[in-house]
């Protein structure tokens, strides 16, 4: 199969033009990167979004696969001198690796089999014998083939099914047939292993489950996957025994005569002893693949979601990492989210310092400015919470109760290390809590995203593809924001489209040998940074206050000149351009289309104009939880507000303040039926929620979000 053929099945696949998927995948081969190519590559693709990309570029990555895998078939078998036209045709034609499996599969180099046994034993010509169905007496035949080895005609018939046996699990029409059967009736079922009751009771659910494979979601399969691997389930998929053998007899038996029924004894053999397992392995892995994807869909779909959560801005934070006996530590940070100053108050039980706390923290408040206060949602955070707004300010101080999923393998990572080395733990945790709230996207990039905590399964699906998928997610929210170059962390410019470590540390030292960057173009001084880094990430940088308004937009330098033409044209300076809507409104952007630069283009850049270098987040709003601290203070038929902090596949999490998420099931999300949580709720946001239950022995909450008023409240 050729490129020119991908790109047609491509195209066809995924509903686009033949041009739109090779310009793309041209892009690609030429070093583009996702960002890059769908923000300034719009005329080249027809302004194709980030999903439909990524989908281009999976679909071609599993093409070459396959491609690749054809080639090593077709040598192999033409190694063995075995390979036809019509064989050939075939494996040119076939579309899945399961497909092409099934062709070679007659082909393979085998492991030493009964059949394999049995070739040797000279017993394939009485198979072949038997299999055509036309012997009337195959105990007369299998007399000439006992000899030496073969001691009796018992012995020469079982060799000669085991060949049979062997040639039905290896036909490419039976594996088909079957793999239809699967896809369409295959019961995935799971029981308790026997005297694991006790120990698996966490799977007391999957004891005794079962249901059609085909609708079984994916964190019920990935849950019992699990309690098989723990050793107290055993899982199977199977379809009805006698449909198997129905289609295995209506392909092969061909008659009602003594060797039919040898057939047919083979046929039953073959299922039980090969083919059963065989497609019961294939469509466990076929599960698994779906589980994973949908498990990782939603993992990247919260990340991005908290990546792009609000951010303060740059404020003076006093940021809090609450805790009872060890104290309350807290850190005051400038807007920038420098350290300046941090030490530990004792406002809890059993110290009770609670006069002297109050002290501290209004002197704090005082001496650093502080703008608004950050407290971690850990231990003792309700109690924190309650107790800094009884304070009485000076002035209005903002209160947030800020997320600390991941901040302890930020506190004690080498990044962590490097940036305050002066510095124990708690204090490092305290900063990280702070920075979150000024900008989550800038304090996440440097915490592995698998540590943030947002996932589902997340152990439990292929590692690689989720860790490229999460990656895809942060380089993707990273450059939708865009990145400050003088003030960026490595970590943030590391994500940044074209440059990388390496690139990313060079800018860091250059900054630091000869001051901020003035202008984009200086960029190009920066050690390793060539004419095409410079083209993937020069249009996600900004320069705040450049001598250029334009290095502080997203326009690309490689479209300053439209700007200049149409500044020229206007009679008036960029800036003047950028704050004058009416001189914006005089442009007809049919004038500067030209054949690279065409109305997606401009219009961005006149987007762009409008309102440089926007943020795309929203902003942030405070938010109170009722006055409920432990399980036991929650009554069902309660109403309380909560926020979201975790959506799955079968439902949301939702914090109420309490120290134990509760569960809005999918089922009780809305009146109406939801067929995929996330299109109902999204990460953060603020939600009024029903108690239904409450079971303090195994710490759960059932919640319910039906006829409850305003539960549309979001902050991102």
């Amino acid at each position: 199969m050729n490129a020119d053929r991908n790109i047609i099945l491509i195209a066809e696949k995924l509903g686009l033009h033949q041009w739109q998927v090779e310009n793309t995948i041209r892009l690609f081969d030429d070093g583009a990167t996702i960002p890059f190519i769908s923000r300034y590559r719009k005329e080249m693709t027809g302004s194709l979004d980030e999903v439909k990309i990524i989908h281009i570029k999976d679909e071609y990555k599993r093409l070459k696969e396959l491609d690749a895998r054809k080639g090593s078939i077709i040598k192999s078998i033409e190694d063995q001198e075995k390979m036809t036209p019509e064989l050939r045709e075939k494996i040119d034609a076939v579309m899945t690796m399961a497909e092409l499996e099934d062709l070679y599969l007659p082909y393979r180099p085998k492991r030493r089999t009964r059949a394999t046994v049995a070739r040797e034993k000279g017993l394939e010509p009485l198979a072949k014998i038997i299999f055509e169905q036309k012997e009337t007496d195959p105990e007369a035949v299998a007399e000439k083939y006992v000899n030496e080895t073969v001691k009796s005609v018992e012995e020469a018939i079982s060799g000669a099914l085991d060949i049979i046996a062997e040639w039905i699990s290896e036909d490419e029409k039976a594996r088909k047939q079957l793999r239809q059967l699967y896809q369409r009736d295959a019961i995935v079922s799971s029981g308790v292993i026997k005297g694991k009751e006790t120990d698996g009771i966490k799977f007391s659910d999957y004891f005794d489950w079962s249901e059609p494979l085909r609708k079984c979601p994916s964190h019920r399969y990935l849950a019992m996957r699990r309690g098989e691997e723990e050793g107290f389930l055993r899982l199977r998929i199977e379809p009805e025994e006698e449909k198997a053998l129905a289609i295995l007899n209506n392909l092969f038996v061909r008659g009602r005569n003594m060797t039919s029924e040898l057939v047919s004894e083979a046929i039953s053999d073959s299922w039980k002893r090969l083919l059963s397992s065989s497609m019961e392995t294939e469509f466990r892995n076929i599960a698994k693949e779906k589980a994973d994807y949908d498990a990782i869909l939603v993992f990247a779909d919260n990340l991005r979601q908290l990546l792009l959560a609000p951010p303060l801005g740059e404020k003076n934070v006093l940021a809090i990492d609450p805790g009872f006996r060890t104290g309350c530590k807290i850190v005051c940070l400038d807007h920038q989210g420098n350290l300046l100053h941090n030490e530990t108050i004792y406002p809890h039980p059993p110290q009770n310092q609670t006069a002297l706390s109050v002290k501290k923290i209004i002197s704090l408040v005082n001496a650093y400015k502080t703008d608004a206060i950050a407290i971690g949602n850990g231990t003792a955070s309700r109690e924190t919470e309650d107790f800094i707004k009884w304070i009485k300010f000076e002035k209005d101080i903002q209160v947030f109760v800020v997320s600390e999923a991941g901040a302890s393998v930020y506190s004690a990572s080498k990044t962590a290390r490097e940036e305050f080395p002066d510095y124990d733990v708690t204090v490092r945790g305290a900063v990280s809590i702070g920075r979150r709230l000024m900008d989550p996207l800038a304090e996440l990039v440097k915490i592995d995203p698998k540590s943030i905590g947002v996932g589902q399964y997340q152990h439990d699906v292929d590692q690689q593809k989720l860790q490229e998928s999460l990656d895809e997610v942060v380089v993707s929210c990273v450059n939708a924001v865009g990145v400050e170059v003088n003030t960026a962390s490595m970590h943030l410019l590391n994500y940044v489209s074209g440059l990388g470590p390496q690139l990313a540390q060079n800018i860091i030292d250059f900054r630091t040998e000869n001051g901020p960057f003035r202008s984009r173009t200086e960029l190009m001084k920066v050690k390793r940074m060539g004419t095409k880094a410079f083209e993937q990430s020069a249009g996600f940088l900004r320069i705040r206050n450049a001598e250029n308004p334009l290095d502080s937009s997203a326009v690309h330098p490689e479209s300053y000149h439209i700007v200049e033409k149409m500044s020229s044209d206007l009679n008036c300076a960029i800036k003047e351009l950028m704050v004058n809507e009416a001189k914006r409104k005089e442009i007809k952007l049919e004038s500067y289309v030209t054949q690279t630069t065409g109305l997606p283009t401009l219009k961005d850049i006149m987007e762009e104009l409008a309102k440089p270098g926007r943020d795309p987040r929203s902003r942030i709003t405070e938010f109170r939880f009722a006055d409920v601290h432990t399980m036991e203070d929650l009554v069902p038929g309660m109403v309380v507000p909560g926020i979201v902090t975790n959506v799955t596949k079968f439902g949301a999490f939702v914090d109420i303040g309490v120290k134990q998420d509760g569960l809005v099931h999918i089922s009780n999300l809305s009146n109406s039926y939801v067929r995929d949580p996330s299109a109902v709720v999204k990460l953060h946001q603020h939600v009024m929620v029903k108690v239904l239950a409450v079971d303090i022995d195994r710490k759960r909450i059932q919640l319910s979000m039906k006829g409850v008023g305003d539960k549309a409240k979001t902050d991102n």
